[in-house]
């Protein structure tokens, strides 16, 4: 049977419930990624680490993905749509709340950094009524947008997305000393080509690890939980 939510009626949904069931949400973004990548870029990632993780374990479903997020730091680029940090912290509550009455568990997976405020909020407002709710963040070295991380993430995932031809380095230095400037001002007056990172060097063979590592933690996320009892 497959993994994706929305594939099942209801009395599939229900089965799958029954048995424990985990409900898994990619919470992600559509935002630009450099001229060489498209503005799926962040909702694809998460939906790829939700796909592995759920066909990883039995009775976790993959829940269509929340493609808009807080993403106001790349306004000034088109394309992008942002709902805000107030209005995404506000979805995923009432979200989670409908999925509490089908699943005793949901993880949001997040692959945007501009929701993580957002996120944790949610999960703990919804922590506080009671509910299961966990969070995990795909965190892996390396630069933070749209650089050799990303990219080879979308050479694994969707390689014929990526434009390697306009590939090009954007602003290199530590996110840790960008970040003053990019909450001041916004992402392109800090790069210009919207990428924080170089993706030289980018691969799908590097990517495919990425994605392992990740999903690796998840299922460690899992087990904890489930160790809580």
């Amino acid at each position: 049977m497959t993994s994706a939510l929305a594939d099942l009626s209801w009395a599939d949904a229900e089965r799958t419930a029954a048995g424990a069931g985990l409900l898994v949400i990619p919470v992600a973004s559509t935002e630009q990624h450099g001229p060489h990548l498209p503005l799926s870029t962040d909702t694809d990632i998460a939906v790829a680490l939700g796909d592995l993780f759920a066909r990883r374990h039995n009775n976790v479903l993959l829940a269509p993905a929340l493609a808009y997020g807080s993403s106001g730091e790349h306004a000034d680029f088109a394309g992008t749509l942002s709902i805000g940090r107030e209005a995404l912290e506000l979805v995923l509550v009432e979200l989670v709340r409908s999925a509490s009455a089908s699943f005793s568990r949901v993880m949001l997976i997040s692959s945007h950094g501009g929701n993580r405020e957002a996120v944790l909020d949610a999960e703990e407002r919804l922590r506080a009524e009671g509910r299961e709710v966990r969070t995990f963040f795909p965190k892996w070295e390396g630069d933070s947008h749209a650089g050799r991380i990303e990219t080879s993430l979308m050479l694994a995932i969707r390689p014929t997305a990526v434009r390697l031809e306009l590939a090009a380095p954007g602003a290199t230095a530590p996110l840790s000393e960008l970040m003053p400037r990019l909450v001041r001002e916004g992402v392109r007056r800090v790069s210009a080509n919207g990428v924080l990172g170089d993706p030289a060097g980018s691969s799908a063979a590097e990517g495919r690890i990425l994605l392992a590592t990740a999903v690796a933690q998840m299922s460690a996320l899992l087990a904890d939980w489930e160790a809580e009892g």
